[in-house]
């Protein structure tokens, strides 16, 4: 058996509200081995992106975050201290979010801004600096590299920022690369072209990564293993092959023969049609 890389048992994300609180992800359970792609999929509320900020520590103070183990490479992450926590953060764990021009400065370079993640965790000088960040971004197939350090993100597209991002998330090998909804926004051609990429450069440097996604066709091109959650409980688990071929869930299934693909007539059947307005208890 593989060594786990990430470990989590029985972890509970609520938000306190003016009108109590609201129980986001509620008993979520999973484990990621090095090397493994794992797509965490469901309909947007399902508590996906909340349990790997929860992981990352980026929850607002308003959330209560709760678990019997939270592991990174044998190491408690809830009972580490903050400057500890963001010692790992950033360097053995990374996340690419999911609206790249919202994630980036608007004030500041981008060149400058992936410049400071290697500064912040390597501990770089200028030179060193900007000769990693020129390397990254070629990585990540961006034209003229040196030039666009010098450009701001309002003047690269959406896809170009996107790879900004992946250059700042894999700027210091991170062991773990988060991508949440990475190919939001963006055109079919360039969702593609990100998709490929990240499944390269984890290849490329053997990271586990965790793909986090409504579209089950993502799942399908890049996943292992797929984790189902719907309002925010794991609802399956199991490896890509056997979730599509012969889903256990009612919500799974639904998922499933939600796709275009399946539509008969002249509407396209929703989630919501298939499991009815009751859901899945």
């Amino acid at each position: 058996m593989s060594e786990t890389l990430l470990e989590i048992r029985n972890l509970t994300v609520s938000f306190e509200t003016s009108t109590g609180p609201f129980l986001a992800v509620n008993g979520v359970d999973l484990a990621v081995s090095p090397r493994e792609v794992l797509a965490i999929v469901g309909e947007s509320g399902s508590g996906k992106s909340v349990s790997m900020l929860a992981v990352m520590g980026l929850l607002p103070k308003t959330a209560t975050v709760t678990a019997d183990v939270m592991r990174f490479a044998g190491t408690d992450l809830l009972g580490m201290s903050g400057a500890d926590r963001r010692r790992i953060i950033g360097k053995e764990i990374s996340m690419i979010f999911q609206e790249p021009i919202a994630s980036l400065n608007p004030c500041f370079t981008v060149g400058f801004q992936v410049e400071e993640v290697l500064k912040a965790h390597l501990g770089l000088g200028r030179a060193e600096r900007r000769a990693r960040a020129v390397e990254l971004f070629r990585a990540v197939g961006i034209p003229e590299p040196e030039s666009r350090l010098s450009a701001f993100p309002h003047q690269m597209s959406g896809g170009q920022c996107q790879r900004v991002m992946i250059a700042m998330a894999i700027a210091c090998n991170p062991r773990l690369l988060i991508a949440d909804e990475p190919t939001t926004a963006l055109d079919v051609t360039i969702q593609k072209q990100i998709l490929d990429l990240l499944v390269e450069l984890q290849e490329r440097h053997g990271m586990a990564l965790i793909m986090i996604t409504h579209d089950m066709g993502v799942v399908a091109e890049t996943a292992d293993r797929v984790i189902v959650q719907y309002q925010g409980r794991k609802m399956e688990e199991a490896d890509v092959l056997t979730l599509f071929e012969t889903p256990q869930n009612p919500y799974t299934r639904a998922l499933l023969a939600a796709l275009p693909e399946h539509a008969t007539g002249d509407r396209l059947q929703t989630v919501a049609d298939l499991i009815g307005e009751g859901g899945i208890r």
